[in-house]
């Protein structure tokens, strides 16, 4: 008999499991398929807490606001990330991240804190609107916009610039871009069971590890030859030490800063993608949020932090595109010890699991959940509000993303630049989710039209 805080497991009946599945592989071809349909299915069975089984590993999916407050407050002795996120150590690398002791990684995120406050985000606003105008005008007149493609090429000078240094941004158009992206395409559903497996993407991933680990070594060389001591996070991280006085090793220092570049890049990409098709058929909210940018900035020459911080329609925006296409359709954590929720036991080994791409559409929690409805986030129904689990696009708990705000003020940037100077329209067919990648964005070809538009910039 197993005692679980007042509760004793032998009382306890496990979850129930999902229907269906075949020997040896479980419910693997069914996920493979579409595993947010896979996942719905179980909802609708047996309600916020289930089980199945994908190949060789148990897992047990968790839904809806109240079953949220459960997982992310659990303690990590009973649910633990760094086990479950083994896959993304080829990419970080050793000693870094999930493949450190969790008080090490605490640390190594605590060095990114200082960039994230105020003084640090202004500065970051200023580069975000830079590089979005840039942007814009490399486009001309009219065209068409290969959304992924360019979100990406985009998002990746932005958090560079800003997270790592000017050095990077300036190789991002000579080869670091393809580099990156390789890099990024090792980070796939294989990977999760079998993150060294020798396919095509993996080696190809390894290499850019490696091409990358060496620029930015090149670069804190040069650093140390010159003297040059930029305000980047580059250098906060070469003058680093660890509460034992330690200095970070450049090994270190390169998988932490691969790691802050994946974490305010590669979802913001893809979130980035999903707006823009929302907001190209979406043509009265997209004139509303026209109106506002000419509210806010009538007597500014720039986008910049304090006329994000008022763009309140735009932030609904994009609240409601993380509901609606959240870059992370799953969060995983190992079950380290048995985990009783309710009357129903989760056993020790299984792999516990929230969706954002399920529990964001229940219609308990959201009204017409499949409809595209930024308002919903304002008052008086201001549905965010109702359960501080209703959202978890970006996490929650310990294992919340820091960099949240950093991610929502990129994207309300680039789509405040973008739509003061172009219309755009969207293709016939709405693209569906490409569940090929752990980072879920639309399916290619995912093509929109612009058209610049006559009116004056809402800037001076």
């Amino acid at each position: 008999m197993v005692q679980v805080g007042e509760r004793t497991l032998s009382a306890q009946a496990p979850a129930p499991r999902l229907s269906g599945g075949w020997p040896l592989m479980g419910h693997l071809g069914e996920f493979a398929r579409d595993p947010v349909a896979m996942l719905s299915r179980g909802r609708r069975e047996h309600g916020d807490l289930f089980q199945f089984r994908l190949g060789h590993l148990k897992f047990a999916l968790f839904t809806g606001p109240e079953a949220h407050d459960f997982y992310f407050r659990a303690p990590e002795t009973q649910l633990d990330a760094k086990t479950a996120y083994q896959f993304t150590v080829p990419i970080f690398g050793r000693g870094v991240a999930y493949d450190t002791a969790p008080e090490i990684f605490a640390e190594q995120l605590r060095f990114l804190f200082p960039a994230l406050k105020e003084a640090g985000m202004r500065r970051f606003a200023d580069i975000m609107f830079d590089e979005a105008n840039r942007f814009a005008g490399e486009l001309g007149d009219e065209g068409e916009l290969d959304l992924p493609v360019k979100m990406n090429e985009l998002t990746i000078k932005i958090a560079s610039r800003c997270l790592i240094g000017q050095e990077v941004r300036d190789l991002v158009d000579s080869g670091f871009a393809e580099d990156y992206h390789e890099l990024q395409n090792g980070i796939n559903p294989l990977g999760f069971f079998f993150p060294r497996f020798p396919i095509p993407a993996h080696r190809s991933r390894d290499r850019a590890r490696r091409k990358i680990a060496a620029l930015f070594a090149d670069i804190m060389a040069a650093r140390r030859r010159s003297g040059t001591v930029p305000d980047d996070f580059m250098d906060v991280l070469m003058n680093a030490r660890y509460k034992s006085g330690r200095a970070l090793c450049d090994d270190e220092i390169i998988g932490i800063l691969i790691t802050v570049l994946f974490a305010g890049q590669h979802t913001s990409a893809v979130l980035a993608a999903w707006m823009g098709l929302e907001l190209a058929r979406a043509h009265a909210y997209s004139a509303r949020l026209r109106a506002e940018t000419e509210e806010v900035y009538r007597e500014a020459d720039a986008v910049n932090y304090d006329g994000l911080q008022r763009q309140t329609a735009m932030e609904n925006a994009v609240r409601e595109c993380e509901r609606l296409h959240p870059p992370l359709i799953l969060l995983i954590r190992k079950v380290l010890e048995p985990l009783c929720y309710e009357d129903r036991v989760v056993p020790e080994g299984t792999m516990a699991m929230v969706s954002p791409a399920v529990s964001h559409l229940l219609p308990g929690v959201f009204a017409e959940p499949e409809r595209f409805n930024p308002d919903r986030f304002a008052p008086p129904t201001s549905e965010l509000k109702q359960h501080h689990y209703a959202l978890i696009g970006f996490g929650g708990g310990k294992h919340a993303c820091m960099g949240k705000n950093f991610a929502i003020m990129q994207l309300k940037a680039i789509w405040t630049v973008l739509l003061d100077r172009f219309e755009f329209e969207g293709p016939a067919r709405f693209p569906a989710p490409n569940y090929g990648s752990w980072v879920t964005g639309p399916k290619l070809p995912c093509e929109i039209r612009y058209r610049r538009r006559p009116e004056s910039s809402a800037f001076r």
